[in-house]
Formats: structure tokens, C-alpha cells, sequence
């Protein structure tokens, strides 16, 4: 009798429930019918609020977009061993908040729940599997994370990088519009297939063009440095104000002339009091 054909062309897992996991594993999911996507997450507060009608995080079309495939190809669990077994891709999209002891205390970032989530992948996994960075890290976390896989089990892993760029306010469009989407992985046979896995992903509704593949390395700092420009051009415009005070100019009338060099732009050229969020005041120091 002939087997039946997988419901799935593609399993994957994503640690961490959290502003950028749950979204990026929605819009994934509502693209690509044929790919099994289960978000998992050791809160279980937060997993039923996940399968809840009120969603733990409130982004525009965010919920629409959830209930239109949770139950069909988008899950949410804490099975968190039986969810990375299964899984073919494995993202891993946790907080790596900034230190607070130690060296490097109240600059770097603390990847410990990066190397977590590696050391529970290398225990449970069965199979050989494909582990992505979603969190934002420090160059070279990639090296620490296949440190842990290959010492802990005797499976193949390729890590890649795959950073999210995300604004508050505008999340779900920006993933399914993406501007691009940036895969860093190592330059082997087994690199470039990885890469090409993940691109065959995202290329289910992003044009290829926009797809950018690069080293790993290349990726985890790419990142880095799209937050340094962008606060960069927070803090230009701020410093115009002290000159816009002496002239008598009126700074947002400034900002709307150099906008209109299409050298230029008009993103991030609001005065204000500084540059804040989750994101540039945490990850700038990384590039120390």
C-alpha cells in the first residue's frame, strides 16, 4: 500500500513567543501553506495568550492575520522538545538583553539565552537541522552558538543568520513587505544549501532581489550597522537645533528640505529629545 504523502513540504520551530518570533512565524505561515510553523516558548501564560483572541503584543493586522491560520499550519506550544525533533528549521528569536555584571556590564549583550536554546537543540535533536539567529547579537554569536551544537550532539548544524528589522507600529507590513531580506551563512556545500533553504522560505512572497545573501558574519553585522546609521541620523538632526536656535531656522523646515534629496531621504530626521526604543540604545554598543 503506498504511504501518504506528508500534509508538510517543511517543519519549522521558532523558540521564542515574543514581539519579533510571533509575527515573523505568523506571516511566514500565511504565506506558505505547505510549511508546518510552531512558535514555542517556556510561558505558558504566554502561549495561551498566543491561542487566546487577545493576543500578548498589539500590532496592526496582527490578529487578523493569526486566527487566519492558527490551527492550520501555525501553532503555539510549550512542547518545546517534541517541536524542535520535528522541525527542519529552527529559529531562534530570544532576548538578549544588555549585561548588567560581569564585563562588559551595561554594554554588551548577554547571549545566554542564545546558548541556551543551542544546548537544548543539540540535546533533544534526531536529526541533522538548520538553526537561525532572529535575535538581535553581537558579531561572531554565531561562532558561540555552533560551539555549543557541535560539543553537544552528534547531528550536523548549519547556523544562519537572519536578522529582523522591525519597527514598532508597522511590524506586520514591514514583514510582508519587506524593503529586504538579509541570510548570512557560512560560504560551505553545506552553507549555501542552508541558505538557499531558508531563501526558498521567504521567496514564497518576497522577489528574489530582495532576498540578500551573504556571509554570516556579513549579516550579524549588517544589522548592527543599519541601527548606528539610523541613529546617526537621529542625533545629526538634533545636534542642527542648537544651530537652528543661534539663526533664528526652523528645524523641521530643514529637515524637510535635505529630505527631499533623494541622496538623502526623509526617514529619521525628526528633531527630538534623542534616539530611544527597545532596540538602538541596546544594540549601538555592541559595535564597541
Amino acid at each position: 500500500m503506498a504511504s501518504t504523502p506528508s500534509e508538510y513540504d517543511l517543519k519549522i520551530c521558532c523558540m521564542g513567543a515574543g514581539y519579533v518570533g510571533g509575527p515573523t512565524m505568523a506571516v511566514i505561515a500565511s504565506k506558505s501553506p505547505r510549511i508546518k510553523v510552531t512558535v514555542v516558548d517556556l510561558s505558558k501564560a504566554q502561549i495561551d495568550a498566543w491561542n487566546s483572541s487577545t493576543l500578548p503584543i498589539y500590532e496592526p493586522g496582527l490578529t487578523e492575520l493569526v486566527l487566519s491560520v492558527r490551527g492550520k499550519n501555525l501553532f503555539f506550544s510549550t512542547a518545546v522538545d517534541d517541536s524542535i525533533i520535528e522541525a527542519d528549521i529552527i529559529f531562534v528569536s530570544v532576548n538578549t538583553p544588555t549585561k548588567i555584571t560581569g564585563l562588559g556590564a551595561g554594554r554588551a549583550a548577554n547571549i545566554k539565552n542564545c546558548e541556551l536554546c543551542a544546548r537544548k537543540i543539540a540535546e533533544v535533536s534526531t536529526s541533522d537541522k538548520i538553526v537561525v539567529e532572529k535575535s538581535t547579537v553581537p558579531v561572531r554569536t554565531a561562532e558561540s552558538i555552533k560551539r555549543v551544537l557541535v560539543s553537544a550532539s552528534k547531528f550536523k548544524f548549519q547556523v544562519l543568520s537572519n536578522p529582523e528589522f522591525l519597527a514598532e507600529g508597522t511590524a506586520v507590513n514591514d514583514l510582508l513587505y519587506p524593503s529586504r531580506v538579509l541570510i548570512g551563512g557560512e560560504q560551505t556545500e553545506g552553507g549555501i544549501a542552508a541558505i538557499n533553504k531558508l531563501v526558498s522560505v521567504y521567496a514564497n512572497w518576497v522577489p528574489r532581489e530582495q532576498i540578500i545573501t551573504t556571509n554570516l558574519w556579513s549579516s550579524e553585522l549588517s544589522k548592527l550597522v543599519a541601527n548606528a546609521f539610523l541613529a546617526q541620523r537621529v542625533s545629526s538632526i538634533n545636534s542642527i537645533t542648537a544651530l537652528c536656535e543661534e539663526t533664528d531656522a526652523d528645524v523641521d523646515e530643514i529637515s524637510r528640505a535635505i529630505g527631499s534629496d533623494t541622496r538623502i531621504g526623509n526617514k529619521f530626521l525628526k528633531a527630538s529629545v534623542g534616539y530611544g526604543g527597545a532596540c538602538f540604545p541596546k544594540d549601538i554598543p555592541h559595535l564597541g
